[in-house]
């Protein structure tokens, strides 16, 4: 898992008037939960880079005054228009102590669908782990090698980790393979296979040529 470095300073006013200062010099407020003291501090926005412009997953090494903690990201508030960051929450973490967290997949293999002209899909860039902080996974690989068109893969065929829970729930589409609307026109069905002469096509595809 990789990690990040936040050093912060404590907040002495948490009202909202001391809040607006801090961003207007360029500082996030922010909140770690999680341990035996509630801490609140401020750190410069660009600290913050990595942990919420990336779509990697970080464990946080944070420095507040000397007081060293690590921790994750609970939630990070945006304004609804500018889109500043406002807020954010993290989470103290514990080697001892399971810990969720969302982690990103990373599709792996060759489709065959994909060699047919198809096209992959997911939904969902991450999926909801559980695990000991030393065993979360940097990404969760969804091999996609056996996907046809118009297969998909839901979580639950994606096997068990002995290191790690997937907590998704177990539906959740995680890839498809999609049929584009330009195989769609020439007949193409969504095993792969062309029309047969005589047979109708699926509502909204047209017609094989003949």
């Amino acid at each position: 898992m990789k990690t990040t470095e936040i050093v912060g300073l404590r907040r002495s006013d948490m009202g909202t008037k001391y809040s607006r200062a801090l961003r207007a010099d360029g500082n996030v407020p922010s909140v770690l939960y999680g341990g035996d003291e509630v801490i609140h501090f401020h750190t410069p926005a660009y600290l913050y880079r990595e942990l919420l412009y990336t779509p990697d997953a970080y464990i946080v090494e944070l420095n507040v005054e000397g007081v060293e903690k690590k921790c994750i990201l609970k939630e990070a508030q945006f304004h609804p228009v500018s889109e500043a960051l406002l807020h954010v929450d993290l989470l103290e973490i514990f080697d001892d102590k399971e810990v969720i967290m969302n982690i990103p997949i990373k599709l792996i293999g060759d489709s065959v669908g994909v060699a047919k002209g198809g096209q992959v899909y997911t939904k969902s860039k991450t999926l909801k782990v559980k695990a000991l902080p030393g065993k979360l996974p940097q990404e969760v690989e969804v091999d996609v090698t056996e996907l046809d068109l118009g297969n998909s893969l839901t979580v639950r065929e994606l096997g068990v980790s002995k290191d790690f829970e997937i907590i998704t729930k177990q539906s959740v589409s995680v890839a498809q393979i999609i049929v584009p609307r330009a195989l769609k026109s020439i007949g193409v069905d969504e095993e792969g296979e062309g029309t047969e002469e005589g047979e109708t096509p699926a509502e909204g595809e047209a017609p094989a040529a003949g």
